[in-house]
């Protein structure tokens, strides 16, 4: 079972939805890195409220940043990345987010779950972004037979 196969079975439980802001959805996935949900949503919250574009990231002060994004855990390590990130969009990308998956996987901090969060949510692509609990539950469906998440990916 490829994954457009999937995406094709899912669409008819799920209507096709996805953010026309995919910085929002870049900075949001990294933010939500080793982190619940509720604290991703207040770090989100606090910090586009007072930095809304990559520039105002990339010039921003990291220790606002950092104190913005605290709820998040780890916020020391991702304000530091988030402005990198933020950076490298400015000035490489022209202020847009690429919608491409090795040009995601090149910036920091991005690994093959993110850029696939990037990709599905913030540009309606087709890519399913697997983590141990998506993993899981594929293997228990009988979707993959595989004894990792990077392997799960592959076998999409």
């Amino acid at each position: 079972m490829n994954v457009e196969s999937v995406i094709r079975k899912l669409e008819k439980y799920y209507p096709k939805s996805y953010s026309d802001e995919p910085f929002k959805v870049l900075i949001g996935t990294i933010l939500s890195q080793r982190t619940k949900d509720e604290n991703t949503s207040r770090a989100c919250e606090n910090l586009f409220s007072v930095y809304r574009t990559p520039k105002d990231l990339a010039n921003g002060d990291v220790k606002r940043i950092e104190k913005l994004i605290k709820p998040s855990g780890f916020y020391k390590v991702k304000a530091k990345r988030i402005k990198g990130v933020s950076k490298i969009i400015l000035e490489k990308y022209n202020s847009t987010v690429p919608n491409d998956m090795k040009k995601l996987l090149s910036l920091p901090g991005v690994g093959r779950k993110t850029a696939n969060c990037v990709l599905v949510y913030g540009f309606g692509k087709y890519a399913i972004p697997v983590d141990v609990h998506v993993h899981r539950v594929s293997n228990r469906l009988g979707l993959v037979k595989t004894k990792s998440p990077e392997e799960t990916l592959e076998e999409n």
